[in-house]
């Protein structure tokens, strides 16, 4: 049965963590708040979940998951090296609306699609994602949305897309940015963005020292 609570209580808060951390450990669905858009979550290596994740959205393995992370330092474990300029936009831009694309580490035992040995992780700007995650550890997160609908800015959006999929709703009020996080790809020659986002490119050049129109096409 879908339970739903609001975080603006902090009981009902605490109560929701310790469900959603419940729900993921057993390999069901949660559905989190974070700074960008609502996110739907399964524990990221549990193959299972991740599957059921996708059937949910009723999305593809071609458009594999991304991961959300509670800490700066828990990025290390997950990558197979910290690429260039990944150090300089982490600090820079974490937590906070950038999803950075890069090459995951070979011994990860978890499958999040067709990703072809990369990952996307962010860290969000919300403190009831941080909770989770941190109570939780490192999760896969995709919009929470049905694919091709709009991605859901609040709790109850998110449940009429994805109703009793989602074992536990955590409502955390509207999303501050409502609009999907800034994508830069690391894995390649050179930096590149592959979506625009809250944070603006101009920003992202100044960071890594390059001209913006490097960082497009």
């Amino acid at each position: 049965m879908t339970s739903v609570f609001v975080c603006a209580d902090p009981e009902q808060r605490c109560t929701g963590i310790s469900a959603a951390v419940a729900a993921l450990q057993a390999g069901r669905l949660v559905v989190m708040p974070t700074d960008t858009v609502y996110g739907i979550a399964a524990d990221a290596f549990d193959r299972a979940a991740v599957d059921a994740l996708l059937s949910a959205k009723r999305r593809g393995r071609d458009m594999p998951v991304g991961v959300l992370v509670g800490s700066w330092h828990t990025i290390e474990g997950l990558v197979s090296s910290m690429p260039a300029g990944a150090r300089e936009l982490i600090r820079a831009f974490w937590p906070g609306a950038l999803s950075l694309v890069v090459a995951q580490a070979p011994s990860l035992q978890w499958d999040l699609g067709d990703a072809c040995g990369t990952v996307m992780l962010r860290m969000p700007l919300h403190p009831v994602a941080i909770e989770l995650l941190r109570a939780a550890g490192p999760l896969a997160v995709s919009s929470a949305n049905v694919s091709g609908q709009p991605a859901a800015v609040d709790a109850a959006e998110a449940r009429r897309q994805l109703g009793e999929c989602v074992d536990v709703y955590l409502d955390g009020g509207p999303s501050e940015q409502q609009a999907a996080s800034t994508i830069v790809d690391l894995t390649g020659a050179s930096p590149r963005i592959l979506r625009p986002g809250p944070v603006p490119t101009e920003r992202i050049a100044e960071v890594l020292g390059v001209d913006a129109e490097s960082l497009i096409g």
